[in-house]
């Protein structure tokens, strides 16, 4: 495969995830498709940076968001990097400015309608019904990323210190510690995952035919529960990772604390949960402070 050991850098070296890998091989893709369709080249000591501006006009014109065109212009920026460690001269990408993108605030579940989200009458009692009921707590209660949660184990889980390790981005290993009452489901959960194989499993989740969970039936699963909060805009289990944060900034918790729960880089990331906070600060200002009414 071209660029192969670029892949194989991100991979190895930088550690990207399957997603984004898969990702950046499409961007990568389609900029030398394009070089080759209107420019008749694909040799990289030949782009300039008019090339990249021609596709990133090109992106526009096809009505491709501004985030997705700053995601392939990172794969661009991280490619010709790779390229100059190889001896590539220049970097067309230095001339390049990345179209602005406002700032999306998350879309959350309220408390209330994640109580009913969670209600234990929407799940049957069965091991689907149970392994679904799972899922959504765990997701709702420790925050992880879809990725995070299909690939726990059994033996990620340490009911002594009633914590969870899971694989982040990056490889990078973190613990997120859960409630006295998500761990006797879990317990329960375990039970019945055992009395219908049989068996006990490395995979926390399986299918109903005993397979490990797969991200479209993952998504299917949440928006099939999401469904009950009718006025929710998306339904994916990233809601159920937002709802998690933003409940958290409500009630006051250190940003710092969520950044490390969430297993983010930078605080930058975790700030855009404070979205909804001045709501709570208002309440706190109203019932606390004697000139407050």
């Amino acid at each position: 495969m071209k660029h192969n050991t670029f892949f194989q850098y991100l991979e190895h070296e930088r550690r990207f995830s399957p997603n984004t890998l898969l990702a950046y091989e499409r961007d990568l893709k389609q900029f030398f498709s394009y070089l080759k369709e209107q420019y008749d080249t694909d040799d990289v000591n030949k782009i300039k940076h008019f090339h990249i501006r021609s596709w990133m006009v090109e992106l526009m014109k096809r009505k491709v968001v501004n985030k997705s065109i700053n995601r392939k212009l990172s794969c661009l920026r991280s490619y010709f990097k790779f390229e100059q460690k190889k001896g590539l001269t220049t970097n067309p990408m230095k001339k390049i400015v990345a179209p602005k993108t406002g700032k999306k605030l998350p879309i959350y579940v309220l408390e209330d309608a994640m109580e009913k989200v969670l209600d234990p009458d929407n799940y049957t009692k069965d091991f689907k019904g149970e392994r679904d009921r799972m899922i959504m707590e765990l997701l709702y209660g420790l925050g992880i990323r879809r990725s995070e949660l299909i690939g726990l184990k059994e033996s990620s889980i340490d009911f002594n210190q009633s914590a969870i390790k899971v694989l982040g981005k990056g490889n990078k290993e973190r613990i997120i510690p859960f409630s006295a009452n998500l761990g006797k489901m879990l317990v329960h959960y375990l039970e019945i995952r055992e009395i219908e194989f049989g068996t006990k499993l490395g995979n926390l989740f399986l299918t109903e035919k005993a397979k490990p969970l797969y991200p479209k039936f993952l998504y299917n699963v949440v928006s099939k529960y999401l469904s009950l909060v009718p006025t929710l805009e998306q339904k994916s289990p990233h809601v159920m990772r937002h709802s998690f944060a933003t409940h958290l900034a409500n009630k006051g918790a250190d940003l710092n604390a969520i950044k490390e729960l969430l297993g983010h880089s930078s605080l930058a990331a975790t700030q855009v949960y404070t979205h909804n906070s001045i709501e709570q600060l208002i309440h706190v200002y109203q019932n606390a402070h004697p000139k407050g009414e």
